[in-house]
């Protein structure tokens, strides 16, 4: 055969072939998102803390009948993030949510309403209470603050052991909850990227075995820790306070956002890739996502299902280390 015979012949091939390739990559990206079960988020659209906050969790809680059976004469613990009081800096779940989230659960038919946290940076719990305005807000209901930090603790076996720990001691209160919500706030994370539902479980490790602000779990690596403590715990159900976020050099010293949000759902990861996604950031950037992505969570937007109202992403800043995240 004529040696000019042979070029169009051997590019043919190389196009044949560089096209199974393509196609088997699409294929393995196909069965990547396939494998990820199908998950439900709801977005809220909610522009002050001064809103019918109650009547707006309730409605969209009403999206969730699983999880409001957990609820129903049953021990409901909230999972705030409260880490230190900077009034000028939205860095913790505001007070009127969390309240207004005991408010729901209790109309709900919920037998009895905690709000427990462990918090990472102030040790006196009775005086984050009162300078957040949280105790004035919770004692006329009748629900009582947990201080997780010095809760009694329960060893857990995290079933991939990322941390290589073997073992994380949690929260009694948080471990026999009928009914765990993690309650975050929409933030960015100076370490992790994003803090959301799964990084909020920081605070369920009691600081009298782990101390401030667990350090143990950062030596372990932040992400090995938050998708350790997701699997072991496994919460029901999850709220985002993202009716102010912040972004920057968070989740202390960044500045607020006003995004108007709050987030709900029963599966935390596609929660929190959704989360990420409002703020304009990439998930599969996460680490602490890609690694619960290993584990069988879900994360792709096409296998997350979005109810309630159409919210308009908005780019969070992120420090120079994280800049990779933006979409």
């Amino acid at each position: 055969m004529p040696s000019s015979d042979k070029t169009p012949f051997s590019r043919r091939a190389l196009l044949a072939g560089a096209a199974g390739l393509a196609a088997t990559s699409v294929g393995v990206a196909s069965w990547q998102q396939l494998r990820q079960p199908k998950a439900r988020v709801l977005q809220a659209r909610c522009d002050s803390y001064d809103a019918n906050l109650v009547g707006i969790l309730l409605e969209g809680m009403a999206a969730f009948p699983a999880m409001l059976a957990k609820a129903r004469g049953g021990h409901v613990v909230l999972k705030p993030n409260l880490v230190e009081v900077h009034p000028d800096r939205p860095i913790n779940t505001d007070p009127r949510f969390i309240a207004a989230a005991a408010a729901a659960f209790l109309e709900v038919g919920a037998a009895r309403v905690t709000v427990a946290e462990g918090a990472g940076h102030t040790r006196d719990a009775e005086f984050l209470l009162e300078r957040t305005g949280l105790d004035e807000l919770l004692r006329p209901m009748g629900v009582p603050f947990v201080d997780l930090n010095l809760d009694e603790a329960v060893d857990v076996r995290p079933p991939a052991n990322l941390t290589r720990l073997g073992k994380l001691p949690v929260a009694r209160t948080v471990m026999s909850a009928d009914l765990l919500v993690s309650m975050p706030k929409l933030k960015t994370h100076h370490w992790a990227g994003v803090t959301l539902s799964m990084k909020n479980l920081f605070g369920t490790v009691p600081g009298h075995v782990f101390g401030w602000p667990k350090n143990p779990l950062h030596w372990a690596g932040i992400p090995n820790s938050i998708t350790d403590l997701w699997s072991a715990i496994r919460p029901s159900f999850a709220i985002v306070d993202g009716i102010v976020g912040m972004e920057g050099d968070g989740p202390i010293m960044g500045t607020a956002v006003p995004m108007g949000v709050l987030l709900m759902g029963e599966d935390l990861p596609a929660l929190d890739a959704q989360a990420t996604r409002l703020m304009k950031l990439r998930p599969e950037g996460v680490e602490y996502l890609r690694q619960a992505l290993e584990l069988g969570a879900t994360v792709s937007k096409h296998r997350i299902e979005l109810l309630g109202d159409v919210i308009t992403p908005r780019p969070f800043d992120v420090i120079e280390s994280f800049h990779r995240l933006r979409a």
